[in-house]
């Protein structure tokens, strides 16, 4: 398994790209982002154009442990939980048990995209801070379990692990 993190546009998810276009076989793309407004609907479609024909293509914003399980391509981009962790929060589901399903779903051909959140200041409210310190716990674990861990940052990567 791989984990790519790193700032907003850094490079993460074209960083993902390159690495499961490397693989031979089936590649599966699960998707998070839901297109809740303008800016969000041109950034799914800038994605689906980067990404082009090669990814069977899931598009699902908060049961991704379940896309998981029922596929067996040969990798399977993630991105991003950044997303998946608001998409939840916002839902007012049951984070932990989520995070625990994805957890245990996860086979070792996964490429992972998600961010460094906590790197700036404290944010000023709840819930900012409740989010912040959950995709830092989320982060964590997945980056112990990843074999692989890599830090984008100006569109430049350094394998951390």
């Amino acid at each position: 398994m791989i984990l790519i993190t790193g700032g907003v546009k850094s490079g993460k998810s074209t960083l993902a790209l390159e690495i499961a276009n490397k693989t031979k076989g089936r590649k599966l793309f699960v998707a998070t982002a839901v297109p809740f407004d303008k800016e969000m609907s041109a950034k799914i479609e800038r994605h689906r154009k980067e990404r082009g024909s090669g990814f069977e293509v899931k598009e699902e914003p908060t049961e991704i442990a379940a896309v998981i399980r029922e596929n067996d391509a040969d990798a399977v981009v993630v991105d991003c939980v950044t997303v998946w962790v608001g998409n939840i929060m916002h839902g007012a589901k049951d984070a932990k048990r989520y995070f625990r399903d994805f957890i245990g779903s996860l086979k070792g051909n996964e490429i992972i995209v998600t961010n460094e959140v906590g790197m700036g200041v404290m944010p000023d409210n709840e819930m900012a801070r409740e989010y912040a310190g959950l995709l830092g716990k989320i982060n964590k674990e997945l980056a112990n379990k990843a074999d692989e861990v890599y830090l984008t940052v100006s569109g430049l990567k350094m394998r951390i692990k």
